[in-house]
């Protein structure tokens, strides 16, 4: 996909979109815009990090949730949603809305993310077919010794993963994983 011609969704603080603009204007002029973080788990309550692509416009090689993208226009959100993780991970899962925050971070080449990040849980418990042009690596991990991973070596984090984390714990996961299997 050519990161140049890809045009995503401009929203208001209140996550209404008010238009579409090209990518990199938008992390140029640190525009606020929608975005959204998969989170896929399996039974054993592992979740599934991939490791961004060295050739990634910012935060490369960095572990990160699943998968994550903006919304472009002339998609449908959620279907958007699915496509990427296919895309990226070649994983389908059905995937669940769990909740939306808003992070704004300034990059060292001058890029910023200002984003209402909306995010997703699914369940899948196989291993992923990634894309090597979108990711570099990818690991299993037990979620609830990810926190003190992440408190011990930040460094290798992407911030929006990090700042995500700040938002559910280990037991919504559970909840969720279990409900999932009922």
């Amino acid at each position: 996909m050519d990161n140049t011609k890809i045009k995503i969704a401009l929203v208001d603080t209140k996550d209404n979109i008010i238009g579409y603009a090209d990518k990199i204007q938008v992390h140029q002029q640190g525009l606020l815009h929608r975005a959204f973080s998969i989170f896929i788990f399996n039974n054993n309550m592992e979740l599934l990090l991939q490791k961004r692509a060295a050739s990634k416009y910012h935060s490369p090689l960095l572990w990160t949730n699943t998968c994550c993208s903006h919304f472009i226009e002339g998609k449908e959100f959620v279907d958007y949603a699915h496509e990427r993780l296919v895309y990226e991970m070649g994983i389908k899962s059905e995937l669940k809305y769990i909740f939306k925050f808003h992070y704004k971070i300034h990059f060292d080449n001058n890029l910023i993310e200002n984003e209402i990040d909306h995010v997703f849980f699914g369940i899948y418990n196989s291993e992923p077919s990634i894309n090597t042009l979108e990711v570099d690596d990818f690991i299993w991990i037990n979620f609830q010794n990810l926190r003190a991973e992440v408190k011990l070596n930040p460094q290798l984090y992407t911030y929006w993963f990090k700042e995500s984390l700040n938002h559910f714990s280990s037991k919504q996961v559970s909840d969720f994983i279990k409900n999932q299997n009922s």
